[in-house]
This record gives structure tokens, C-alpha cells and sequence, in this order.
């Protein structure tokens, strides 16, 4: 089953800058894959747009079986689709860390119990159970990096769209992040110039490069690629080299 299917995606800005190029590629149900290339590639345009906050032509992608262009559709994405920003302090904006969990559950209408539930399980999910009365902002980065996690889970998506996760984090939360990620079985895009994190993570990797795709294949062996890799101001990760 395919859950993510890009199938000739442009975006061009009102500036008239052109982010992306004609992508083509699909993401398989239950598949990680990793999302690399230099600054500016596309990346977060590219995860805006399957979000739905950026618009892409009519019938360039369906998400989770939904068309993002559609107003309608797009309605529905943010029960099936989680986005991670690469600040955390973009997805915190509540005075306690319980209310931020808490603010996607409410918005789809559920009963207060139930998003009592879904925040402790979210919560308790990436190491954080009795954290509901925290302040966001007094946290450690590892701890809001979890937090911001934890608002997206308290969503049970079927998508989760990670941005530069391992960014602000020490080794152990890094590590942390990694085992987390492995335990998950939605499916998941991870975007990362951290691409020994990708390796841990994920078996097939798609490289963008100037809006457009340029590599797709099996991790180790694309990211081992010095041509490739220089080619598109990358580095093979420390651990491939010969």
C-alpha cells in the first residue's frame, strides 16, 4: 500500500523562486526514508507541501489518500499527517507543556477524556510522563524536541514528517531520538544533514538537489556514493568511507 504519492510536484513561491521540480517518487505504508541534499534543496518546501500549508497543483500528490490542493481533503490532514519543525520552539507556544500536547487533540473535537488519555500516552510514549505542568520554554532541547514529538503523537497520525530531528540534541538524546524513532511503526520521511542518523534509520534514501530528485535507492549504497555525495555538497558518512 502506498502511503505518500508525489507524482510531478512543482512549487514555485510568490517571488517567483522555483522549489520544486516535477518530483516523482512514492513512500510505501509503514516505510522510513530518508530526505537529504545541501540547503535550499526543497526539503521543508517539499514537507510543507505534503502537510497541505503550501499548495501544489490540483492532483500532484496524495497523502495518506488525500489530495492537499483540495480543500476539503487538506481539512482532514492534520489527523493523519505529523509534522516535527526543525525548532522546537516553533511547534511550543503554550504556557505548559500539558496544554501543548493537548492543543491538536482538541482541535479535532475529541472529549476531554479522551485527550487526557492520548496526552499521558503521548507523553509517557518519549520519556516524559508527569511532564504536563512544565513550562515549554524552561525545558532542555532534548526535552522539547520530545515535547514537540509528543503533540504530533497525541494526533495518532499515520504519517509523521521529521525536520532536521537530531537538531539541538546532546549524544544521549540523540540516541534516544534514534531508538524512538526505530520503535515506530507509521510511516515516516526523515530530513536530515545528519546522515548517520538516516543510516540508523532508514533502508532507502531519495536525494533532492535544487527542487529536483537526483538519486532514490538504498541507503547505505547512496550514501556511500562519494561522486554523488560531492556532487551535490553532501558527505559520505564517516563510517562508509574506504
Amino acid at each position: 500500500m502506498t502511503a505518500i504519492d508525489i507524482k510531478g510536484l512543482d512549487f514555485t513561491y510568490s517571488d517567483g523562486k522555483r522549489a520544486l521540480h516535477e518530483l516523482r517518487f512514492q513512500v510505501g505504508r509503514g516505510e522510513t526514508v530518508g530526505l537529504v541534499g545541501p540547503n535550499g534543496a526543497g526539503k521543508t518546501t517539499l514537507f510543507l507541501c505534503l502537510a497541505g500549508v503550501l499548495h501544489g497543483p490540483a492532483g500532484a500528490l496524495q497523502v495518506a489518500g488525500l489530495d492537499p490542493c483540495q480543500p476539503a481533503e487538506r481539512r482532514q490532514l492534520p489527523a493523519r499527517v505529523g509534522i516535527i519543525f526543525q525548532n522546537s520552539d516553533d511547534q511550543l507556544f503554550s504556557t505548559t507543556v500539558g496544554d501543548d500536547v493537548a492543543f491538536g487533540p482538541l482541535n479535532l473535537g475529541l472529549p476531554r477524556d479522551e485527550v487526557r488519555r492520548r496526552v499521558g500516552e503521548a507523553l509517557a510514549h518519549v520519556g516524559l510522563a508527569g511532564f504536563e505542568e512544565r513550562v515549554p520554554f524552561h525545558l532542555s532541547g532534548g526535552e522539547k524536541r520530545r515535547a514537540a514529538i509528543a503533540g504530533v503523537l497525541a494526533m495518532q497520525p499515520e504519517i509523521l514528517l521529521l525536520d532536521e530531528p537530531s537538531m539541538f540534541l546532546d549524544p544521549r538524546g540523540r540516541r534516544e531520538l534514534i531508538h524512538f524513532l526505530n520503535q515506530q511503526a507509521v510511516t515516516k520521511i526523515i530530513a536530515s544533514h545528519d546522515l548517520d542518523m538516516v543510516l540508523d534509520t532508514c533502508k532507502r534514501v531519495v536525494v533532492l538537489d535544487q527542487g529536483r530528485l537526483v538519486a532514490d535507492g538504498v541507503a547505505e549504497q547512496v550514501l556511500a556514493d562519494h561522486a554523488l555525495m560531492e556532487a551535490h555538497g553532501l558527505e559520505v558518512p564517516y563510517r562508509l568511507r574506504k
